[in-house]
């Protein structure tokens, strides 16, 4: 069985579901994240509840390709494990491309395949566009990039795997292809990457 993750529709911009866009859900005294390399504002990308806690994502796209947004380690993406409880939307910077255009929300369902790549992802299914899968193994569109936890040092485990948005102007910019979620549940870290 794989778990994918298909369109829901829209949603509230706060809305405290899995989706991609909208607003990130966050904790007092949370801060921001600025990309390393051009310091402005990164452009929050997703929030995946995984149920005690959340994922959030964030990616430089401010002047997209010239921060490399697609490593994990360069300081152009971000991704945070944050509790779920007590989270409150963030303050939106005034300045950078921080919001996504679309809030899409993100319905987990299972099919019957043997992972990702073998899902029939390229259609709708059910009515609804495809937008990643959550767990599993992540179907890599070059070589497999599993992260390592910069606290303990061992191989981060898979969250979620994601697709640039639904319809023909998809609102998420991973060059074509799509993007990958790695989580540390022990030193609550958290990864992010995109091949195309």
């Amino acid at each position: 069985m794989t778990t994918l993750l298909l369109y829901g529709g829209e949603t509230d911009p706060a809305a405290p579901v899995s989706r991609t866009g909208g607003l990130p859900l966050v904790p007092d005294g949370f801060d921001w994240p600025l990309c390393a390399e051009c310091e402005r504002a990164m452009q929050f990308i997703a929030h995946l509840d995984r149920g005690e806690d959340v994922v959030s994502v964030f990616m430089c796209q401010n002047d997209p390709g010239m921060c490399e947004e697609w490593d994990p380690s360069a300081g152009g993406n971000r991704a945070r494990v944050l509790p779920a409880e007590g989270l409150a939307p963030a303050a939106v910077p005034a300045e950078g491309r921080t919001l996504l255009e679309d809030v899409s929300v993100l319905v987990a369902q299972c099919v019957e395949a043997k992972g990702y790549g073998q899902a029939d992802t390229d259609g709708p299914v059910d009515g609804r566009p495809v937008l990643g899968q959550l767990g599993g193994v992540p179907a890599w569109l070059q070589n497999d990039e599993t992260p390592d936890c910069g606290g303990c040092g061992e191989q981060m485990g898979f969250v979620a795997q994601l697709e640039e948005g639904h319809g023909h102007a998809a609102p998420i910019n991973f060059g074509g292809g799509c993007a990958y979620v790695f989580a540390c549940d022990a030193c609550k870290e958290a990864a992010f990457l995109w091949q195309c």
